[in-house]
């Protein structure tokens, strides 16, 4: 590394550690909050009667999962640089749509609020939201949905069969 990346790489960490620092002052946020909210999250996501069944189709082992998520977080709420998966891929090619997302948005915030300072709830809830809006844009995308501003994916082939086939 040359002496003008190095003196880069130097002033980048200390204004990510400024960052951070400046994001724990405001809300309260630690390691320990994004784990009790992680696990708090993932325990309703499981009990969920719409998203219990997509997340247990595709995960085993949930201890993994939940530190991939505290990693995940972590990187994403205190710029920890934790988390080195790729969100989108995993997520594409689940049977989801529009009622899924804001499914996991409405636990999700009442998680971050149930568990977390208003501050850091606020904090949470705002990334989580960029992050599924995102996430199925992504989705429509992988389905041949190209979503414009403010649109949502709806998949027909989510919907509950309908009653009254033959007797």
């Amino acid at each position: 590394m040359n002496h003008h990346a190095h003196e880069d790489a130097a002033a980048h960490a200390a204004r990510r550690a400024e960052v951070t620092a400046e994001i724990v002052a405001r809300t309260g946020i630690d390691e320990a909050m994004i784990e009790r909210l992680v696990h708090g999250f993932y325990d309703r996501v499981r009990g969920d009667p719409m998203l219990g069944p997509v997340f247990d189709s595709k995960i085993s082992d949930w201890e993994p999962h939940l530190a991939r998520m505290c990693a995940f977080w972590s990187s994403v709420a205190l710029l920890s640089g934790r988390y080195h998966g790729r969100p989108m891929p995993a997520h594409v090619r689940l049977p989801v749509d529009a009622r899924h997302f804001d499914r996991w948005l409405a636990l999700f915030e009442a998680t971050a609020r149930d568990l977390c300072p208003p501050a850091a709830a606020e904090y949470f809830v705002e990334r989580a939201h960029r992050i599924a809006e995102s996430l199925e844009m992504g989705v429509a995308s992988v389905n041949g949905v190209m979503l414009g501003r403010g649109q949502r994916y709806r998949n027909p082939a989510l919907d509950a069969p309908k009653g009254g086939g033959p007797a």
